[in-house]
């Protein structure tokens, strides 16, 4: 067989994807307004999170001649309590927010489809022991345990993480368990098992690639849940602590003046939104991008 031929095959993957990624973003512009959102807000997060200066805000400068100044071409999102520029503040916290919500949906899509994926296709005790832990963490409400952690361990990016992280991992177990009970039916699953496989080598192997693919949909919509729930420990300021800035704590520094001042709380409180909701179409464009209807 020439090279020519070999490739061929990868080639008519790689167009047949294309087209169905091209095709859903002829479907819908929401789903390109999430794509370039995304991928602008992540790449600008990524350079300013190795490099906060380029966002040319100085969280210890004031100027107290510009205090809650409304939006304006020299101030777009107005200004803050002590002069600084909104639009500079939010340039610079929301690095923060997604460094921190990556990291969760990492740290919790690891750990789920490792541990459900056992507990899936080990069953007996191993499956006991695995989601009788999970249901402990899921019996109490999300926000409430993560507060709760948040506040035991004190004030602090890091702790706010850890807080959050250990919520969330639970989630993604239930979800691969199932997906696993599902999978482990499948015949190249029997096929793995007749030939001898190690149930180790199987899970290792069939279970969790095929476990993974249908969970990162799931997982690119939950940045937003993450971000929202991280906000709001930052609001309820358990996340970070001033110089650093994050949207959350932007919120809840402007409360006191949303009477005559209402930018200083909503605006940060919409780029929230925004965020959110471009990640939710990501999410939806992910999951309809691996529906096999697509490919009929």
């Amino acid at each position: 067989m020439s090279a020519e031929a070999a490739d061929e095959p990868e080639q008519t993957v790689f167009q047949e994807n294309r087209r169905v990624f091209v095709s859903l973003l002829k479907k819908s512009p929401l789903y390109v307004f999430g794509v370039v959102f995304v991928v602008l807000y992540l790449g600008y997060s990524a350079v300013a999170g190795l490099d906060p200066s380029i966002t040319g805000f100085n969280p210890t400068h004031t100027n107290l001649a510009a205090t809650l100044r409304p939006p304006s071409l020299h101030y777009p999102f107005g200004t803050d309590d002590v002069g600084r520029s909104l639009f500079l503040e939010v340039l610079y916290g929301a690095p923060i927010d997604a460094g921190v919500s990556l990291a969760i949906i990492l740290f919790a899509f690891t750990v789920g489809v490792l541990s459900g994926s056992v507990a899936g296709y080990f069953g007996g005790a191993v499956d006991e022991v695995i989601m009788r832990i999970t249901d402990i963490f899921l019996a109490f409400p999300g926000l409430v345990l993560a507060v709760a952690i948040a506040a035991a361990l004190g004030p602090g990016l890091v702790n706010a993480l850890i807080a959050v992280a250990v919520v969330w991992w639970p989630i993604y177990t239930r979800i691969a368990r199932g997906e696993t009970l599902s999978a482990k039916e499948h015949q190249y699953v029997l096929a793995a098992k007749a030939v001898g496989l190690s149930r180790t080598r199987i899970v290792l192997s069939h279970i969790i690639p095929n476990v993974t693919t249908p969970m990162i949909a799931y997982a690119t919509a939950d940045v937003g849940n993450v971000i929202i729930l991280f906000s709001v420990l930052g609001y309820l300021g358990l996340g970070a602590q001033p110089p650093r800035v994050d949207l959350g704590r932007l919120v809840y520094d402007g409360q006191n003046y949303i009477q005559f001042a209402p930018w200083y709380p909503i605006i940060p409180g919409l780029v929230i939104f925004v965020i959110v909701i471009a990640f939710a179409f990501v999410g939806d464009l992910i999951r309809d991008f691996l529906d096999p209807k697509m490919r009929r």
